[in-house]
């Protein structure tokens, strides 16, 4: 299989388009049965990038696709990754709320809430009539833009600088930014979950090993003992075949 290693090629034509802020977001957790989906954000200063894309190391050791990477070297990136970025955070939205909005909306406002922490972090603020806004740009993992559509919602949080967004198919493989906030929420969605895998009254379900995803032990436990109040309750959650 040919690997992929992330490059600084889509977020070098944002800066040069004008971008001040790049910023990568990827989702985890979309096809869970349990448990939440989240969405990484990870942003860098367009002087930094200019920076990494310049220097002998430009992507650190091991970057890649989160699902390219076993566990222990998704662990072992975490810190570094966490240091590396100028600011970055992660979204959730509730297996409640995907039952209520559905995937595509409840993944918009998991990365509108992962935007209002960037932004506080680097200190983003609207342009008044005397300064200019923050020019941010945004690059998504896929095809489809859920951000934009979410961001004028009544469920959205309130948004200093909306980026202008642009979709990049396997973008977690191809650009530095998606593939580092892609990372970071692979790692702390997973230790959500081994977090409530220890819960007595979520073992039976072995969440440390499937985190949430539909393996037929988890189909076949969620026949036995029914959901829980983690599972997502609009989803078919058994396998007919389950027993």
């Amino acid at each position: 299989m040919t690997v992929i290693s992330p490059d600084w090629t889509h977020e070098l034509a944002l800066v040069k388009a004008g971008a001040d802020v790049v910023l990568g977001f990827d989702e985890v957790g979309r096809g869970a049965l349990a448990g939440p989906v989240m969405v990484g954000c990870s942003a860098f200063f367009a002087s930094h990038i200019r920076q990494l894309a310049a220097s002998e190391k430009p992507i650190p050791p091991l970057l890649r696709d989160s699902k390219m990477l076993t566990p222990a070297e998704r662990e072992r990136l975490f810190t570094p990754l966490s240091q590396w970025a100028d600011a970055w955070a992660i979204g959730a939205s509730t297996n409640k709320e995907i039952d209520t909005w559905g995937i595509s909306h409840a993944l918009g406002i998991a990365a509108l809430r992962a935007l209002v922490q960037v932004e506080a972090k680097l200190a983003v603020k609207p342009g008044t009539s005397s300064t200019a806004s923050t020019a941010i740009a945004g690059i998504l993992d896929g095809p489809y833009d859920y951000i934009t559509p979410a961001s004028s919602t009544l469920d959205a949080p309130t948004i200093s600088v909306m980026p202008s967004m642009t979709t990049v198919v396997k973008g977690d493989a191809h650009c530095a930014t998606a593939a580092c906030a892609s990372c970071l929420a692979k790692v702390v969605r997973d230790r959500l979950m081994v977090h409530y895998a220890h819960d007595p009254k979520y073992q039976k379900y072995d969440w440390a090993e499937n985190k949430g995803y539909g393996t037929k032990a988890h189909r076949a436990a969620i026949a036995k003992f029914g959901p829980s109040d983690l599972h997502r309750l609009s989803w078919h959650l058994t396998d007919s075949r389950a027993k």
